[in-house]
């Protein structure tokens, strides 16, 4: 996979998950990776947290990683929402390794992004 290739993958996934900030503010923001936080008191997994991780991208060696935190909010509901070509694409509990893009990869991107959303709304990580 060419530099050119991971390069354009990972414009369109920052172009996509900008559309969360705000609510989400991004810690990471450069060529090469973006990430999503919301910063707050969260309850999760029997703790108490200062912040909320949503979703990154970043260019790896040969992949574009988009990382994916709502699946650990309710791994069998959100799983069942991911359009499988995506579903596919999991390497891992929560990044999704990209190698191709295409305008059905952007609507299972977006797709995912929407109901995870809606998760973590709904539970008032937003």
């Amino acid at each position: 996979m060419t530099d050119a290739a991971k390069q354009a993958i990972f414009t369109q996934l920052r172009i996509i998950l900008l559309q969360y900030s705000p609510p989400y503010h991004p810690r990471m923001r450069g060529d090469k990776g973006i990430d999503l936080w919301a910063e707050g008191t969260y309850e999760f997994m029997g703790k108490t947290r200062s912040e909320m991780f949503f979703a990154s991208a970043i260019i790896m060696g040969d992949y574009v990683g988009f990382y994916f935190m709502p699946i650990y909010s309710d791994v069998e509901s959100i799983k069942k929402v991911i359009p499988p070509r995506l579903l596919s694409m999991l390497k891992g509990k929560s990044c999704f390794h990209i190698k191709k893009w295409d305008d059905d990869l952007a609507h299972d991107v977006k797709t995912a992004l929407k109901h995870g959303f809606a998760i973590y709304k709904a539970r008032g990580w937003v």
